[in-house]
């Protein structure tokens, strides 16, 4: 009877030892998940705060700059590509995020030609809707660039700790895979060619 007592002990304490092994690191995984899906959330965010502004920034550039529909199409056009490319916080992928920063970046580019050629109107770069929307994109681009780069670190942060050991294991049995990060738009690495004219 001694020996069942003391075999069912250690049998005990083995499994005790095992779950606390494996219950703690898991624990960390989903929290360190959910921090990563809390993250993107504020980095859809402030892309749809973008998204929303544009339709009054096209409406009001429309008024003034006649000759520019062709601009202010691409503009649209490249708004409802990024709005459509919606991307789930459990399937956050090297090739999901690519997919949807392309999207972005297309919308970024479409806007930074619209906001070149207003520079040929005056009478709109003097309208204070205009001014008022211009400033609220600025800013807009300056918390996607805040956002993006706290979500890198909390993916960051997150991959290490199921990529070491023994995490890894139970990673693996978990199912919890790494995730993708934002990366630099192509051509981000070489400095701008600045051209001063002087007439």
């Amino acid at each position: 009877m001694k020996k069942v007592i003391v075999t069912l002990l250690i049998i005990a304490v083995a499994v005790v030892l095992i779950l606390a092994t494996f219950v703690k690191p898991y624990n960390n995984m989903v929290q360190k998940d959910e921090v990563c899906s809390q993250a993107w959330s504020n980095v859809e965010n402030v892309y749809q705060r973008r998204a929303d502004l544009i339709p009054n920034l096209v409406k009001t550039v429309q008024g003034a700059a006649q000759y520019e529909k062709s601009t202010l199409e691409a503009v649209i056009n490249a708004r409802a590509k990024a709005t459509s490319v919606q991307i789930d916080p459990s399937n956050l992928t090297e090739e999901n995020i690519a997919k949807f920063q392309a999207a972005q970046d297309q919308l970024s580019s479409a806007l930074s030609r619209l906001l070149v050629t207003i520079e040929k109107y005056p009478d709109l770069k003097a309208n204070q809707n205009f001014l008022e929307l211009q400033a609220q994109l600025e800013g807009t681009e300056n918390r996607i660039a805040v956002e993006r780069n706290k979500f890198n670190e909390t993916v960051n942060d997150y991959n290490s700790y199921i990529r070491k050991f023994p995490n890894n294991i139970i990673a693996g049995l978990f199912n919890f895979d790494k995730k993708g990060y934002f990366k630099a738009a192509a051509g981000a690495e070489n400095a701008p060619e600045v051209e001063f004219n002087f007439e």
